[in-house]
């Protein structure tokens, strides 16, 4: 067998080992404008997986959630202001994984953001889930 098939097998088992021990989400509540929505995301075997998500015209948010190995398992969240030719990174939140909701809002607290041209603000707090078992 071809050393790039095999490396291909073993990547998708070990994402199919990782999705299906993790039945547990990232779930961020995200405010902008008064209008509030929720993005969620589920455990990735790479660092560099999440698709970023678009809030209003000018933010991005995107949450990679890497529960393995444990000595790199982290949530990391990153926000940026999208205008126009490159994003422009505002934050970068790393929490090591395993991860505490606390009373009110879920692990991260109360964040605002705040994009420095048009001085817009986001305002959001993240939860781990507990999800169906898969």
């Amino acid at each position: 067998m071809p050393k790039r098939l095999v490396a291909a097998l073993v990547s998708s088992l070990l994402f199919a080992t990782v999705a299906a021990a993790h039945a547990e989400t990232v779930a961020c509540h995200l405010t902008y404008g008064g209008e509030t929505q929720t993005i969620e995301s589920a455990p990735t075997a790479s660092p560099y997986g999440g698709v970023p998500t678009a809030i209003g015209s000018f933010f991005l948010f995107r949450i990679v959630f890497v529960p393995e190995p444990a000595d790199l398992a982290r949530i990391n969240l990153y926000i940026h202001a999208d205008l126009g030719e490159a994003p422009i990174p505002l934050q970068h939140a790393s929490h090591p994984y395993p991860v505490r909701n606390q009373a009110r809002y879920g692990f991260t607290g109360l964040q605002r953001i705040y994009e420095p041209k048009r001085e817009s603000e986001l305002i959001y707090w993240c939860e781990l889930r507990e999800g169906a078992p898969r």
